[in-house]
């Protein structure tokens, strides 16, 4: 179904993908730390809000 070449492509690509992934997360885990304090709450609200809807529906029945 594929060639060894591209096995070995596509091997090589994850891993070097998942380097660079890891790498770039670990880089700005503390920037991001810094400038989105707070957005947990907006989470937060998010499913909250979407849990009132689920709520209302089942209440009501639609």
């Amino acid at each position: 179904m594929f060639s060894q070449g591209q096995v070995i492509f596509g091997i090589i690509f994850v891993i070097v993908f998942s380097i660079v992934i890891i790498k770039s997360y670990k880089k700005d885990a503390e920037s991001n730390k810094k400038y989105y304090k707070g957005s947990f709450w907006v989470l937060f609200a998010f499913i909250a809000f979407i849990m009132s809807i689920a709520a209302i529906k089942f209440v009501l029945g639609y």
